[in-house]
């Protein structure tokens, strides 16, 4: 990262931030979770145009990891390499408790054994026909 890039911008979309720095594998998978309430600026709910500039404390609600705290350390308008992109902020969350570490992996565990398993492909190209033959579906 080139420190040009990185002061040239005071101030950037909080979307585009959340989608470089790699927190969002897409820029609109980070404006659905803005426009749900996950993502939180400084303690407000913060919508997709909000912007973001250095110093600011960004909050997002995962799913099982609770919540993600975060301080804004760079800004950079195109993605760069995915170490570079944790440079860009702080993660300031704190550690799991013992409690929320084993309940964790206790849901990831049980979610983990709920799916159903792929017992079967698909049917290819030589098996159909087999079965259209045995069937007596002929074109």
């Amino acid at each position: 990262m080139s420190d040009g890039a990185a002061t040239a911008l005071e101030r950037l979309r909080l979307d585009v931030w959340l989608d470089v720095t790699c927190l969002f594998k897409t820029r609109s998978e980070a404006q659905k979770a803005c426009k749900g309430g996950k993502v939180d600026v400084n303690g407000q709910r913060a919508k997709p145009h909000r912007e973001v500039s250095a110093g600011d404390r960004i909050t997002i609600t995962r799913a099982l990891r609770g919540r993600q705290q975060l301080v804004v350390k760079g800004l950079v308008e195109r993605h760069v390499a995915k170490a570079e992109a944790r440079e860009l902020y702080d993660d300031v969350t704190p550690p799991p408790s013992p409690e929320e570490a084993e309940l964790r992996e206790l849901v990831r565990l049980a979610s983990r054994a709920s799916r159903p398993a792929r017992l079967q492909a698909a049917p290819g190209k030589r098996e159909r026909r087999t079965l259209r033959r045995l069937k007596g579906i002929d074109d």
